[in-house]
């Protein structure tokens, strides 16, 4: 299988180990993630402005460039698949801001939404199968207890993103099943962390943090996963008073299915 792959900038960056191991991962199970070429940063947040037509650009692109391979197009990042997501969401039923966008950067067929934006998690329920991929673990994980941090992006807003029941998902928590894992069912699992409220008001995003290494740790949980770069900082770094450790869900993965490395800096 082939996908097209919209990386993001910060899985260039201080996210290296989220892109490194969803490669890695999905060569073991089969799969070919192809770059899009020449992608641009999708803007990190969805502009919420109605009349806000720049920004989403560079999402277009992406997006018009998976259309022309006909593949769809996967992302792991949280928050560039939110953007993204969102955007696709806006072409297909924004005709204002659709035909804005296609006037603007002019393509040779008028791009409409019609791509289909994927996250990695989607990918590996909806076109591996949990079942197919737990047959491919050579590590199992043994019922380590782990925690499914979700956060606001993946799931919000529901009737847009439409990747799990926002209020209580299941798909993190499947894939810690498939990798012999056992997963923490706890209260902030879908909580924010503080977001980009620690560039203001960095108090308030140790609070969030810590509330939700707290609820996880007082339900068990020996480890964290998480597939968004900002929740993976601020509970790392503004999760002070907890010593859970926190890695992004495609680095737990490659453990289970063999292909990780004994060491890894990326997530610095």
């Amino acid at each position: 299988m082939i996908f097209s792959y919209y990386p993001g900038c910060t899985l260039k960056t201080k996210a290296k180990d989220l892109d490194k191991y969803a490669h890695r991962c999905a060569a073991a199970l089969g799969i070919t993630l192809e770059e899009i070429p020449d992608w641009q940063c999708c803007g990190g947040t969805y502009p919420m402005a109605k009349d806000e037509i720049a920004t989403k650009l560079s999402s277009v692109r992406a997006l018009a460039s998976a259309k022309c391979l006909g593949q769809d197009l996967v992302t792991v990042c949280s928050a560039c698949h939110n953007v993204i997501k969102q955007v696709n969401n806006d072409m297909r039923t924004d005709q204002d801001i659709a035909m804005k966008v296609n006037n603007y950067i002019q393509p040779d067929v008028p791009y409409r939404g019609e791509t289909r934006v994927i996250h990695y998690l989607e990918m590996l329920r909806n076109s591996i199968g949990f079942d197919k991929l737990k047959e491919k673990v050579v590590n199992p994980l043994n019922g380590k207890r782990i925690a499914a941090y979700y956060g606001c992006l993946l799931l919000r807003p529901s009737k847009v993103m439409k990747m799990d029941n926002p209020e209580n998902p299941t798909i993190m928590e499947d894939l810690i099943r498939a990798i012999g894992g056992t997963p923490v069912v706890y209260p902030f699992r879908n909580e924010c962390c503080g977001g980009y409220v620690t560039l203001e008001d960095k108090a308030l995003a140790i609070n969030k943090s810590n509330k939700v290494l707290e609820s996880a740790e007082s339900h068990g949980a020996e480890l964290m996963i998480t597939a968004c770069p900002l929740c993976l900082y601020n509970l790392n770094k503004n999760g002070t008073d907890h010593d859970l450790p926190v890695i992004y869900f495609t680095e737990l993965l490659a453990e289970a299915l063999g292909v990780k490395e004994s060491t890894s800096n990326g997530n610095e």
